[in-house]
């Protein structure tokens, strides 16, 4: 049975979303064909989509009785996360063959990383490639060759993009398939020390490089719980890849045997000519709600705020960030994964993982247990792990324990009470706080005001011993419409060390901050930004600001701040491709509304 209040919130986004819902769905329906629509190409269409292709995947092709998958990849080798996709194509290849199918790569994606553009010009476009992502999908998908949809992709902006994408194509049935995350390196507690160290001058960066590698250090998705994993966590718990997939390590036979099973189900849904197992009827109100109650209950990235609602508003749903804070108001955080704590998403995995969370949960109420995912109806299946026997997945009872309680609790005696997020609104305008990292001692923070121009110039600052006090760093005109709304992830180890210093910090900007958020309190995400006439754009260094996340507030106490004049900052883009961006970040919608353009 279902929290009574979650099924409010549910409904009141279901009548939120009446004629928007109704209108994809009717798309949907119209788009929908049990037969191929290889069917309706022309000769000269058809040799053209097969004239690469093999003797036998070309006969099969030609016949237009057997499913056709495409594949969205987002490959590249110098994402970590990526790496593993390399042979992805040629294996799956092989699993369609076997069943009888065929399998082309339909189209590649853009997947930049945020870890290496960090403080870089680069990073200015990472937001902006979640839309070109979705469009790169769309055009790949666009030939009409294909039944069903393959989705190779993990990181940041790159699995929200390709959703997006696919909904603009929910007439087909999808299944994302996960590389899976590196192996542990150093820990985390060690990783922080040594990036506090080189901020503070003790170590050089060879050091720092080395702790670095030791961290990042082989194939796979980066061990923390950033908004690479918190992605991998929501497709899972929306049910649009295989339980207990998420986070299986690469190049391992327990990864192939899923992948072969991910092909599998594929065609199953495909071969089954039921609209009801296409993407867009899988992803509806209560899929997206499940999704949200997952991102508050495990800690996870402030950025699916975002990305969460520019995917529901792709397929018709309306979510906006007051559903955020009601639901976080009563789902408990259950899991502490770093930057919430020590453990990293392998230690996560390993102490009952997903199975784990989505179990405790449904028997609380606080998922929709009435759901369609790509294995049919109902979410119990997702309270399964997978086990190779024979060389064949088998699903098998998940945990009914923890395997660790320090790394995940029931939901009877969570780590906090309420979720990891929090919203915070006041004559600021509105923003996004992650709540399950920081400690509730730094809940509550007044101070004077610091406006820095850029990252570049608090940390001068903080170098050069200007800033050893109470401050709230403000960094305003960071915004989508400004810059593209970066991430300032590069204050983290200025900030930290400041607070361990005895110092009360915090950060309000209209920029992002990361998957990572760390310990310090981050009023991020605010909205209206600077750009389009926020008043964070008004805020000068002294102005005493109080940000309250117990209560839900953020206010500037300057009784003149509405009628101070507007202060203008132009954006010199300069060059790294930015420029080629300039039209795009104009047509960005508020944080509030998904930061995007569709």
């Amino acid at each position: 049975m279902i929290h009574e209040r979650i099924k409010e919130i549910t409904d009141r986004i279901v009548e939120r979303s009446r004629e928007s819902r109704a209108d994809y769905i009717k798309m949907i329906e119209r788009n929908f064909d049990s037969s191929s629509k290889r069917n309706k190409l022309s000769c000269g269409n058809l040799a053209h989509g097969f004239a690469g292709c093999g003797p036998t995947d070309k006969d099969l092709i030609a016949e237009g009785v057997q499913p056709n998958l495409g594949i969205i990849t987002a490959y590249n080798d110098m994402l970590s996360a990526h790496k593993p996709y390399e042979d992805y194509p040629k294996e799956l290849r092989t699993y369609a063959n076997d069943l009888n199918a065929t399998i082309q790569v339909a189209g590649a994606t853009p997947a930049m990383c945020d870890g290496v553009t960090q403080g870089q010009p680069g990073m200015d476009l990472s937001l902006l490639s979640r839309e070109i992502i979705a469009m790169s999908t769309a055009i790949g998908l666009s030939h009409d060759m294909f039944d069903g949809v393959v989705n190779l992709g993990i990181c940041d902006k790159i699995v929200p993009g390709l959703l997006i994408g696919n909904i603009s194509f929910g007439h087909l049935p999808v299944v994302f398939l996960p590389g899976g995350p590196m192996e542990s390196g150093i820990t985390n507690d060690e990783k922080a020390r040594i990036r506090r160290e080189f901020a503070e001058g003790k170590i050089g960066r060879d050091e720092l490089l080395k702790g670095e590698s030791d961290s990042y250090h082989s194939p796979g998705t980066c061990t923390f719980y950033g908004t690479a994993n918190s992605n991998q966590m929501l497709m899972e718990i929306m049910g649009f890849q295989l339980p207990g997939s998420s986070f299986v390590n690469p190049d391992t036979e327990m990864r192939r045997a899923l992948n072969k099973e991910g092909v599998k189900v594929l065609l199953e849904n495909v071969r089954s000519n039921d609209v009801n197992r296409t993407l867009g009827k899988l992803l509806t109100e209560k899929t997206v709600v499940n999704g949200m109650v997952g991102l508050l209950a495990t800690g996870g990235s402030t950025n699916l705020t975002l990305h969460i609602i520019a995917i529901a508003k792709a397929a018709g749903i309306v979510i906006t960030w007051d559903d955020f804070s009601d639901l976080s108001d009563l789902v408990p955080l259950v899991a502490r994964v770093y930057p919430n704590g020590p453990a990293d998403i392998n230690h996560f995995h390993a102490a009952g993982g997903m199975a784990y969370v989505i179990k405790s949960l449904l028997a609380e109420g606080f998922l929709h247990q009435d759901v369609d995912t790509i294995l049919g109806h109902g979410l119990e299946k997702y309270t399964q792990e997978p086990k190779l026997i024979g060389g064949e997945i088998t699903y098998e009872e998940g945990p009914n324990d923890s395997g660790n309680e320090a790394i995940l609790r029931p939901t009877s005696n969570p780590f906090q009470v309420t979720g990891g997020l929090k919203v915070l609104r006041g004559n600021i305008g509105a923003a996004v706080i992650k709540t399950s990292a920081v400690d509730e001692k730094y809940h509550l923070i007044e101070a004077d005001a610091i406006v820095f121009n850029d990252q570049d110039d608090l940390i001068s600052q903080f170098k050069a011993g200007k800033l050893d006090r109470d401050f709230i760093a403000v960094l305003p005109f960071q915004g989508p419409q400004q810059k593209g709304m970066p991430e300032l992830h590069n204050l983290t180890p200025s900030l930290t060390i400041l607070q361990k210093r005895g110092f009360n910090v915090a950060l309000v900007t209209d920029g992002r901050m990361s998957g990572a958020s760390g310990k310090v309190p981050a009023a991020i995400h605010v909205s209206p930004e600077a750009a389009t006439g926020g008043l964070i754009g008004k805020i000068q260094t002294g102005d005493r600001i109080l940000l309250d996340a117990k209560n839900g507030s953020l206010t500037c106490l300057q009784p003149d701040l509405e009628s101070r004049p507007r202060r203008e900052v132009i954006y010199q883009d300069g060059s790294h491709g930015r420029s080629l961006f300039s039209n795009l970040r104009k047509l960005l919608s508020d944080s509030e509304s998904g930061a995007g353009i569709f």
